[in-house]
């Protein structure tokens, strides 16, 4: 299966607490981590593939090695292949390290997979632009932008979904998401159809 995910910002204290831009109700870096890579492994199998389009963490040290080792391990502590899309907090050095450090996983492919700008899929008579920031792209037709960046934000567009870990957007789901969980597809087409609907009635 695929599953969507953005914005977990790893070690990212200064985010730790409840407020309007990013809530998250932790009081360590440790609980949420673990709460992530928790929640993550309750769905995602090694042979799943999750996008995780941008801001993977926030843990930026000296020497810089410091902090790329410790992100390379909790990535590799998270279940199945990882396609990165690079967010604006990801930095080309800790793209490199974990480049360095891929490995093939137990059915052959490699467990990381990068893309500087964004991913390209089609799925189920829709097409998706996987992106860390959002785009407006005009009238359309079955054509989606899954993002991230905005946090507990929705960028007012119908055609527009986050899927960070913040999202407002997953209450569109008819079910309880953990945090941290990646999204399927199945709950990204639901979060489309209740976005579309509110969209209407609001316009």
């Amino acid at each position: 299966m695929r599953y969507f995910t953005s914005d977990t910002h790893f070690y990212h204290k200064e985010l730790l607490g409840m407020n309007d831009f990013a809530p998250r109700p932790f009081l360590t870096v440790e609980d949420m981590n673990e709460t992530i890579i928790k929640n993550w492994n309750s769905v995602v199998t090694d042979t799943d593939t999750v996008y995780h389009l941008g801001d993977i963490a926030m843990y930026f040290t000296r020497p810089a090695i410091t902090s790329h080792i410790a992100v390379n391990d909790i990535l590799h502590r998270l279940n199945g292949h990882i396609v990165l899309i690079k967010g604006n907090h990801d930095n080309r050095a800790l793209f490199k390290y974990l480049a360095a450090h891929n490995e093939n996983m137990l059915d052959g492919k490699p467990k990381f997979e990068f893309h500087d700008v964004g991913a390209y899929l089609k799925y189920d008579h829709r097409q998706y632009y996987l992106t860390h920031y959002p785009f407006s792209m005009g009238i359309v037709g079955n054509i989606i932008n899954l993002h991230g960046h905005i946090h507990h934000y929705a960028f007012p567009a119908k055609e527009n979904i986050n899927v960070g870990v913040d999202t407002p957007e997953k209450s569109y789901i008819d079910h309880e998401i953990p945090f941290g969980r990646p999204f399927s597809f199945a709950e990204i087409e639901q979060m489309i159809e209740g976005k579309a609907v509110d969209y209407k009635k609001r316009h």
